[in-house]
């Protein structure tokens, strides 16, 4: 019954206790009721948007159910392990099928042609974002398991046959009745990539011996090359953009290899400086030598004092290539002498070159003090942290290293697997962290990923590979995970401390994203998403 003010009773001789009877009743009722949900909430550490959150069915979070990303082997989603109300979406349109919300084909139009900027991140507005699920292709299958996925995937799991035709005789992939088949081949690689790796680990012996670690595959294709070093203890991220050979980053990842979509346009690469300790550029051809060395200067940025970049094609070996390349003997070597002028006012040295490829080292010594900001290229400034590298424009300058660290050069930073249990002087930097830290939180990871291990047994197995933890600190996690035959893709929010220097220090891959908006890989590329902690550091957003 509702009560008012017109509807409120008269008080009547010898009825005052019956007449109050019924509203501190209410009131009671009210007030149990209130008490009750509040206990609820505080008692369990729970917070209102916990109590609306609907149960993870792709991801492992401290405290939350778990299952995969891709189909199980029987083709039968996993129940969740608690129960709570479910939020139901409809499915997206078939053509949505590899739908990359940033970096999507069908909205290039809108922005310029300047450096190819159409390729890079572009993310739709609220309005016009999709919210729904992305169907997989016709006939997908739960993908080859690692490390026969290396060689071979399903073909409807990437139905796609431009590279297979146009990419033929180079030997990217094969199709061969319901799978690609991938024989390691490549423009540079003749021979195939086992090969050319062989050749290259003759220039730079780092390579062997734990030195190199980390590296960067601009242009990669569909990732051969990084495939191969995982295979001699190298961790390599591939990029590459999404552009008409429609699905390279695709094939990478459901071959069980580290890549994601980018391209070196106007913005800084979404890693911090000093992260790799080789990048390399097989006929990638991106125009190196325009725009002041632009490019170039990006690669500077993210290798390590002492690291090296490797360039194979144009306009190296142009004495016995140029034929092919559509041009002119002269026009290549003059492209070869402005690329070493170049990289030599970058505080490079030409370390080796044989063949067709040629390897420079960036310089960890007293070059830079010839560097001033009027001269060309300029020294930057402090105005802008090196490591800040979230919708930040590339600048025409040299990062120098910074003289606080004296360990952050190749040959100063423990060899692989040592680096990655040293807590790296870069933790300095990072708000609130010491040492002491470094070392607490890699003992907390360990036990927890034993307990995972409990609650999810196919983790370790062959049955999960590509992994990305959405919310890591120092990459503990990844570190605890090491031994397993599956990589992790580190993720560093933008807008918290930046702690993503700290993980490529200890060997380790990642990159650094904004959870408001898509991450930069295709649809169905991961078998596991880790989160610890993200939904309470985004609760303000």
């Amino acid at each position: 019954m509702k009560y008012s003010k017109e509807d409120k009773p008269e008080r009547a001789g010898g009825a005052g206790a019956g007449s109050r009877a019924v509203p501190v009743a209410l009131v009671v009722v009210v007030l149990c009721a209130f008490s009750f949900y509040l206990g609820g909430i505080y008692s369990t550490g729970r917070s209102l948007l916990d109590s609306i959150q609907p149960a993870p069915t792709a991801l492992l979070a401290l405290g939350a159910a778990t299952t995969t990303r891709r189909p199980s082997d029987d083709g039968q989603a996993r129940p969740a392990l608690a129960s709570t109300a479910a939020v139901a979406f409809p499915e997206c349109p078939a053509d949505y099928q590899d739908y990359t919300p940033c970096t999507d084909p069908k909205r290039w139009r809108r922005y310029g042609n300047y450096r190819l900027s159409f390729m890079e991140r572009h993310c739709p507005p609220p309005p016009d974002r999709q919210q729904c699920l992305v169907p997989p292709p016709k006939g997908y299958k739960p993908p080859i398991r690692w490390p026969k996925s290396k060689d071979q995937c399903w073909y409807r799991n990437v139905p796609y046959d431009w590279i297979n035709s146009q990419k033929s005789n180079q030997h990217w992939l094969v199709k061969e009745g319901d799978r690609f088949r991938f024989p390691g081949g490549g423009t540079m690689f003749p021979n195939g990539v086992g090969a050319y790796v062989d050749l290259m680990q003759g220039l730079v012996p780092g390579m062997r011996d734990g030195t190199v670690r980390t590296a960067l595959d601009t242009g990669c294709g569909v990732a051969s090359w990084g495939g191969d070093l995982l295979g001699r203890g190298i961790l390599t991220v591939s990029l590459a953009p999404r552009d008409n050979h429609e699905a390279q980053v695709q094939f990478a990842l459901e071959r069980g290899i580290p890549a994601i979509l980018g391209i070196i346009s106007t913005q800084r690469l979404p890693f911090p400086s000093a992260a790799f300790d080789m990048a390399h550029c097989s006929r990638c051809l991106i125009p190196w030598t325009e725009f002041g060395g632009l490019y170039l200067l990006e690669i500077h940025r993210v290798l390590r004092p002492g690291g090296f970049w490797v360039l194979s094609g144009p306009p190296v070996n142009y004495e016995n290539r140029w034929h092919g390349w559509n041009t002119t003997a002269q026009a290549q070597k003059a492209d070869l002498d402005r690329l070493k002028k170049m990289l030599a006012s970058m505080c490079f040295k030409l370390y080796s070159m044989k063949g067709d490829i040629a390897v420079w080292q960036k310089s960890a010594d007293a070059c830079y003090d010839k560097l001033t900001p009027v001269t060309t290229p300029a020294k930057c400034d402090d105005s802008v942290d090196p490591d800040a590298a979230w919708y930040v424009p590339m600048r025409s300058c040299v990062t120098a290293p910074s003289p606080k660290y004296r360990k952050l050069g190749l040959n100063a930073t423990p060899k692989w697997p040592q680096r990655l249990s040293v807590a790296p002087e870069r933790i300095s930097v990072v708000p609130g962290s010491s040492a002491a830290a470094f070392k607490q939180d890699d003992a907390r990871w360990k036990l927890r990923v034993k307990h995972y291990k409990t609650l999810l047994p196919a983790l370790g197995s062959d049955k999960i590979r590509n992994v990305m933890d959405m919310n890591t600190v120092y990459g503990g996690f990844a570190g605890s995970l090491i031994k397993d035959p599956v990589w992790v893709m580190n993720v560093v929010s933008s807008y918290g401390p930046n702690s993503l220097g700290v993980v490529y220090d200890r060997g380790l891959i990642g990159v650094n994203h904004d959870w408001c908006e898509a991450f930069s890989t295709y649809p169905r590329t991961y078998d596991l998403l880790h989160l610890d902690g993200l939904f309470t550091a985004e609760s303000h957003r």
